[in-house]
Parts: C-alpha cells; sequence; structure tokens
C-alpha cells in the first residue's frame, strides 16, 4: 500500500536542513567559547585578539563550512534526482561526519595551542577563585516543577488513542519507505494506544533530568569579572532550560500525530512530517539560543574587562579537551569546554552511576518497545 498523500521530498527537505545548520554552529562553536579559552587551552582573557589565535579559529571555520557545504550540495543533488533514500543516509553520515571530523580538527589545533601557550609562557602564578555575593539574586535555571507541563500532553495522547481506539483499523501502518510505500503493519491491541504514550515518557525523563542536571550544575565566575560573568552564566543556564522545556514539549506535542495517524485522521506520511517539523524546531532553535548566548553566557556581556595575566588554569583536568576528571571537585555536572551545554565530572562515583541508570533506563524503554509491538 502506498501513502499518496505523503509527498517525500518535504520529509528530504526538512531533514536535510539539519546538515547545514550543524556544519555551521561546529564551525562557529571556537566563537562560542569563553574569554579565557581556545580549542580547550586555557589562555589570558585578553589573547582572544592574538593574530594566531584568530587565525586558528579562521581556519578552523573555514574547513568545516567548506565540508559543510560539499555535503549539503551532495544532498540535495540526491533529493532533486529522486533518491531520497541517498539523501537521508548522507544526512545522517554528513552530521556524524562533521561532528566527529571537527572534535578531531579541534584536537589538531588544540595541540598548535598547547604549544603555542608554551612559548608566550602563559601560565598561571596563583589559581584563583572566586565567590559572588551581592543582594541582587543571580539569575539561574527555571524550576524544575515546570516539567509537570508534560503530564497534560501525555494525558491528551492517552485519551484521543482511548476514544479513538474503536475507529482504528484493524492493520495499523508504523512504518513507511521514502517513496510512501508502507512495509510495516501491526495487528490492533490496546497496546497500541499506549505506544506513543510511553515514547513521550522517554522523552520528558530524559529532557527533565537534562533540566536537573543545569539546576545542578557547577556555576561559572571568571575572575576577572566575577559579578558580571557570574550574571552571564545565569542568564544561560536560565534561557537553556526555558528552551529545553519548550524543546520537549514541542516534540511530546508532536507525537500526538501518531495516533491520529492511526485512526486515519491524517496520513503516516503527514505525521512522520509533524515530528520532522519538531526535530528541526528544537535543532535550529537551541542552536539559536546557543549563538546569541554563547557557552556559559560568553556572549551576553561582551565588553567586560579582559586581562592579560592568566589567572586560573585547568587544563590538567580535560582529557582529550572535552572530559573533565577532577577528583578534588565535588561537582558533578559543569559547562562544558568546547561546546555550548554541560558535561560530566568524570572522577565522581555519582556520575558512572548516573551514567549506568540512564544506560538501563534507555534499554528498557527499547525493550518495552519491542516487547509491545
Amino acid at each position: 500500500m502506498v501513502d499518496e498523500a505523503f509527498d517525500p521530498t518535504v520529509m528530504v527537505v526538512l531533514m536535510m536542513l539539519l546538515l547545514p545548520v550543524t556544519g555551521a554552529f561546529m564551525a562557529v562553536t571556537p566563537y562560542l567559547m569563553r574569554r579565557g579559552e581556545v580549542f580547550t587551552v586555557t589562555v589570558p582573557t585578553a589573547e582572544q585578539k592574538d593574530p594566531f589565535v584568530r587565525g586558528l579559529k579562521r581556519r578552523y571555520a573555514a574547513i568545516l563550512l567548506v565540508c559543510t557545504a560539499v555535503l549539503s550540495v551532495a544532498g540535495i543533488a540526491c533529493a532533486v534526482t529522486g533518491a531520497f533514500g541517498a539523501a537521508f543516509a548522507l544526512m545522517v553520515v554528513g552530521m556524524l561526519a562533521l561532528t566527529a571530523g571537527g572534535y578531531a580538527l579541534m584536537l589538531f589545533y588544540r595541540a598548535k595551542m598547547n604549544a603555542y601557550k608554551k612559548e608566550r609562557g602563559w601560565t598561571a602564578d596563583a589559581q584563583e577563585a572566586v565567590a559572588v555575593v551581592g543582594e541582587q539574586p543571580v539569575p539561574r535555571a527555571i524550576s524544575l516543577k515546570w516539567n509537570l507541563l508534560y503530564l497534560p500532553v501525555m494525558a491528551l495522547t492517552l485519551l484521543i488513542g482511548v476514544v479513538g481506539y474503536a475507529h482504528m483499523p484493524d492493520m495499523i501502518p508504523l512504518h513507511m519507505n521514502f517513496d510512501g510505500t508502507i512495509n510495516r503493519w501491526e495487528e490492533k491491541t490496546p497496546m497500541i494506544v499506549w505506544m506513543p504514550v510511553l515514547i513521550q515518557a522517554f522523552i520528558a525523563v530524559s529532557f527533565a533530568f537534562a533540566h536537573w542536571s543545569i539546576a545542578r550544575s557547577k556555576k561559572w565566575a571568571e575572575p576577572g569579572a566575577p559579578a558580571t560573568s557570574a550574571l552571564a552564566y545565569g542568564l544561560f543556564a536560565r534561557a537553556q532550560s526555558i528552551f529545553l522545556l519548550a524543546g520537549g514539549l514541542v516534540i511530546d506535542t508532536a507525537m500526538i500525530a501518531m495516533p491520529l495517524s492511526f485512526m486515519d485522521v491524517i496520513t503516516l506520511g503527514q505525521a512522520g512530517v509533524f515530528v520532522a517539523v519538531a526535530a528541526v524546531i528544537l535543532c535550529v532553535g537551541g542552536m539559536g539560543v546557543s549563538a546569541v548566548y554563547g557557552q556559559a553566557g560568553s556572549r551576553v556581556f561582551k565588553r567586560m574587562q579582559t586581562s592579560d595575566r592568566l589567572l586560573v588554569d585547568d587544563d590538567r583536568y580535560w582529557k582529550f579537551g572535552v572530559f573533565y576528571y577532577n577528583p578534588d571537585d565535588a561537582s558533578l555536572f559543569l559547562p562544558e569546554r568546547f561546546g555550548v551545554g554541560w558535561t560530566l565530572n568524570f572522577a565522581r562515583p555519582a556520575i558512572w552511576a548516573i551514567v549506568a541508570g540512564g544506560a538501563l533506563v534507555t534499554l528498557a524503554f527499547i525493550v518495552a518497545v519491542t516487547v509491545m509491538f
């Protein structure tokens, strides 16, 4: 059976948007980092204008933008010629290649920055720590209680499935090819009503955990401008937590299209388009928020006082530039060193318990979906 109402071009175009967006974001990542970091190497904040530093950033961005353009053109060519499967495969492989390639290129320039740092003699004579105390509270992530908004969305999805169950056909389509041919059907059972709700619950738990990790993260404050940078970080954390909640609700709301497709109110292809639009909104919106605020709020106050001294240097705790391992730091979560967001302190035993717990929850979700359908 072919879904004649489904236009694969729309789906492919939507998904292909993720490729140039991912590449462009990777290209500008060095410009979004905190002032005292260049390719995960700690430098004096005043050295961001150093010709060598600026040259490394420009070359990194140029290489990734060229690769992104080549992959995007190839994907568009596949879509135009009707090779939708190839276009989708190129999009997935291209995004992985740009991400992995961007990291590998970062390591290459990280080595150059380490050598340049030694050449310039940038060392921290003393490790300065700061604490911000004031009458005005620093902004922070929104309350975790906002995650309760997922419950009415899930309840509405369940209600639609229960009410519409009697109107569902005996065999329900669950998967289709890019040409609109449905290649997987499942017999109608009460479990089909719970399928979208189970997916929504997994998404809600994942996004709520990310929100919790933001709230529990180590706060960043720059020794050279403690109050201003703490405010910038607070605004960044608040904006990211708001977007995280909004993005999760958008994805969960889009999943309502699933029970509607089971009832033939919309086609399976149209339901897929709804989910694809939500995914694009989430990715593009998240990158937009990151570009506006920068990592840890680095772009909020661009005119903060700079220093030609290296006030703090914790490079030894960052393995391969992105993996934080510091047994003396009680923090479980902290801002990333390369990228926008948060990472883990792998020296804390609790982190490994959290990682194992997350893996078990994911495995349980996969098993539940497999057993149910």
